[in-house]
């Protein structure tokens, strides 16, 4: 069991939008049905829920030719703000009081207003939960852990569509900066 403060803990909700839930079809519904109670825990005991999700303006201005992470968007039309796919699953919708911040790179912090709304609200404790593991989680760790930031990942609300991947990720990487388990043991008192 791992116990948080919850004045001082946030729960980030990453890339839970229908399009890219989508595609971790076998993961979906389970990874919906287990981020919904820890979202409902989390609200419950008074954590700041955050929402991250990905989208880009009209045009792709955010992509230039030299991303190869985002190169294949550009041609596709999915994630243009607004545009079908990019809603937050509806299991999963934001309430009154919880923050939304919009992406443009994989990394939750990269470019965005992100780290301003943490320190604001003196946060210095992060549970991540999000699809994908081998994208969005493992970069936004990444960046938390050098921020120092207390890290917890609700290992049962990620997937990947590599299971192999998600599980090396879950297992042995991310233990080296965080505390992982399933959502179920997280305590907040």
């Amino acid at each position: 069991m791992t116990t948080l403060d919850p004045k001082t803990t946030a729960l980030l909700v990453m890339d839970m939008q229908s399009a890219i839930l989508d595609m971790v079809p076998n993961e979906r519904d389970g990874v919906i049905a287990r981020t919904s109670e820890l979202i409902t825990k989390a609200r419950d005991a008074g954590v700041r829920v955050i929402y991250v999700v990905i989208g880009f303006r009209e045009g792709y201005p955010e992509i230039g030719a030299a991303s190869t992470s985002f190169a294949f968007v550009r041609g596709t039309g999915r994630f243009v703000e607004g545009s079908a796919g990019t809603e937050i699953h509806p299991a999963l919708a934001p309430k009154p009081g919880d923050i939304v911040v919009t992406k443009r790179r994989v990394s939750a912090f990269t470019g965005t207003d992100l780290e301003v709304i943490l320190r604001t609200n003196r946060i210095d404790t992060l549970v991540l939960s999000g699809v994908a593991t081998s994208g969005i989680v493992l970069s936004t760790i990444r960046h938390a852990a050098d921020a120092d930031y207390r890290l917890v990942v609700a290992k049962d609300c990620c997937a990947d569509r590599d299971h192999e991947v998600h599980r090396v990720l879950t297992e042995k990487v991310f233990a080296r900066q965080a505390t992982v388990v399933r959502g179920e043991e997280i305590i907040v008192s």
